[in-house]
């Protein structure tokens, strides 16, 4: 009698096992290693977006290098017409920007599904920083805005060779801080997938 009680007790806690595997298996299965699909997809949107970002706030870097050139040698009508043309691009940052947000807005909400505690706080890491970003972006737009109107005013006279090469100045640190936090973002998620595979 108690041999056949420890074999019904052995063959429950084996189906017991192989039905927690198994469930184990399939959550595994759902959530790509653990992560839900809802994060790991705006996770990539948002990660394909911020580099958008980077990769035009580069070019417009490089831009602005011209700019302060022009303005040094007089050219204002050139570093004018280049600094339109940079403007011109910002509606486009803009959209991303707002993009962005609401992939970061997804991801936020899907931080209750990560398993682990370790792996929240990288996700957490790298969403504060892309809001960073986004923070930094808007500084960037309205320095751009700035600049724009210091070379219109340089036709007559009321700004200065030293403003208009400060407000460049401004506008490349908003771009290494915008580069910074993209690759802090990226760092974070780095050991995030170390974490969860």
């Amino acid at each position: 009698m108690t041999n056949g009680k420890a074999r019904t007790q052995t063959v429950i806690t084996v189906i017991v096992i192989a039905l927690i595997g198994y469930v184990a298996y399939r959550l595994v299965l759902a959530w790509g290693g653990g992560v839900p699909r809802d994060f790991a997809d705006a996770r990539a949107q948002g990660a394909l977006i911020a580099q958008n970002i980077v990769n035009e706030t580069a070019q417009f870097q490089a831009d602005l290098t011209k700019i302060n050139e022009l303005d040094r040698q007089g050219k204002f009508t050139e570093a004018l017409a280049l600094t339109t043309e940079v403007a011109s691009s910002s509606p486009d940052i803009r959209d991303q920007a707002v993009e962005l947000s609401n992939q970061l807005m997804k991801m936020t909400q899907a931080l209750n599904n990560l398993g682990l505690v370790e792996a929240r706080q990288l996700a957490l890491n790298s969403i504060s920083n892309r809001l960073a970003l986004l923070s930094e972006l808007i500084s960037y737009d309205a320095d751009i805005s700035k600049l724009l109107e210091a070379l219109r005013g340089r036709f007559i006279g009321a700004h200065t060779t030293s403003e208009i090469t400060a407000l460049v100045n401004q506008i490349n640190s908003d771009v290494s801080a915008i580069n910074n936090y993209n690759m802090s973002a990226a760092d974070s998620m780095q050991k995030f997938d170390a974490l969860t595979k």
